[in-house]
């Protein structure tokens, strides 16, 4: 039996993050009637009608990929894009509707505060203006068993929900002329089990698909989920507040994914249940990444799909970054600079594991690691 502990070399221990009461309390609310927000969300349309009917939604891009794989790297370089808009801390709580909670925001106060490390505590340091991923909000408001684990989380080319269709292309549309910019950028880890889906949306969509080398990769993992455990633990409304914004990745809440085989997801449930993590971690890793793996024989969808291994981008960021842009459309605008500036390995933790864990990982990954460079 293992541990997260003992998995991950110990780190000092910090505070819990603050939760704004404002954002609790609001968040309550979207929580609980989530039909009243979706209304009011197609009201703000409505009358936004004039300012949107023109916009339309060209080449969105997808960052999809298993936490802690370098999306987020991907996210902050590409908002920094003059032509890409996307989800920013302060469009949560109230993200079903965006121009009338911007509004309040604008003028409920005045601080600017300084950058700082995100709850992560992995160096990216964030302000409200800074890219987030919230656009899960959206997907729990229309399907609420999203996230039971009992339940299959794919949406391939054949799911069909026009109300949700509707109102998440006219999201995109105001989240776009709220911004000022002509191109969706979208972060969603869960997203990964629904790129068919959202090519048939958006045939012209272009997804990101990070991946990183599965013992570095279950090493991240399990030192957030000992992290926001701890934090949960402490503060429940940390716990309240990561449900809320959809993260079930790590932590109290922490739940696998079913892409399509509900036993694979009920064994993860398992052996984390019976804190064997790095077999758990392990198979959920296989799971996601093995799903991409299958989803990519469809030509067109491959054809609109570019994975970004997470070693590749930390040791050539400025080429790999390159590749990104030009597979996405988007001019360099210094951003291939900026990779090279700012990219490292990150040098704040290292696994630990055994050679017997080494053996579990290798064993439960190695196959669907292959596919994708490793081992």
């Amino acid at each position: 039996m293992t541990t997260a502990a003992h998995a991950v070399r110990p780190q000092g221990k910090s505070p819990p993050p603050e939760i704004d009461p404002w954002t609790h309390r609001f968040g309550g609310l979207l929580e609980r009637y989530p039909r009243f927000w979706i209304g009011l969300g197609n009201q703000e349309t409505r009358a936004l009608n004039d300012r949107i009917e023109k916009v339309t939604v060209d080449r969105p891009i997808y960052i999809a990929g298993l936490a802690r794989s370098g999306s987020t790297i991907l996210l902050e370089l590409l908002a920094r894009h003059p032509d890409t808009a996307s989800h920013r801390y302060r469009d949560f709580p109230l993200v079903l509707t965006p121009w009338l909670w911007n509004w309040f925001v604008d003028r409920a106060g005045n601080r600017q505060p300084e950058a700082a490390e995100r709850a992560h505590r992995d160096r990216i340091k964030v302000t409200p203006e800074s890219p987030e991923a919230f656009e899960e909000v959206i997907w729990m408001a229309f399907f609420r068993n999203l996230h039971d684990a009992s339940t299959q989380t794919t949406f391939d080319k054949n799911a069909h929900h026009p109300h949700f269709e509707t109102f998440y292309r006219d999201h995109i549309r105001k989240l776009l002329a709220l911004r000022g910019a002509s191109r969706y950028l979208s972060k969603g880890n869960y997203n990964v089990a629904r790129l068919g889906y959202l090519k048939k949306l958006f045939p012209d969509a272009r997804f990101l698909v990070p991946i990183r080398d599965p013992v570095w990769h279950i090493a991240s993992l399990m030192k957030q989920h000992r992290l926001f455990a701890a934090w949960e633990s402490e503060d429940p409304r940390v716990r309240t507040h990561m449900c809320r914004s959809g993260h079930f990745e790590f932590g109290l809440d922490r739940r696998p994914s079913n892409i399509g085989d509900g036993r694979a997801a009920a064994e993860i449930a398992q052996l984390w249940e019976d804190g064997d993590e790095v077999a758990g971690w392990a198979a959920h890793w296989a799971s996601v990444y093995g799903h991409v793996a299958s989803q990519l024989d469809d030509p067109e969808l491959a054809a609109a799909t570019l994975v970004v291994r997470y070693e590749d981008l930390c040791g050539d960021p400025g080429a790999t970054l390159a590749a990104i842009l030009e597979h996405c459309a988007l001019a360099d605008d210094g951003l291939v600079e900026t990779a090279r500036a700012t990219i490292s390995a990150p040098t704040y933790y290292e696994p630990s594991f055994t050679e017997a864990e080494r053996q579990a990982i290798s064993d439960r990954t190695g196959t669907v690691a292959r596919l994708f460079g490793y081992g």
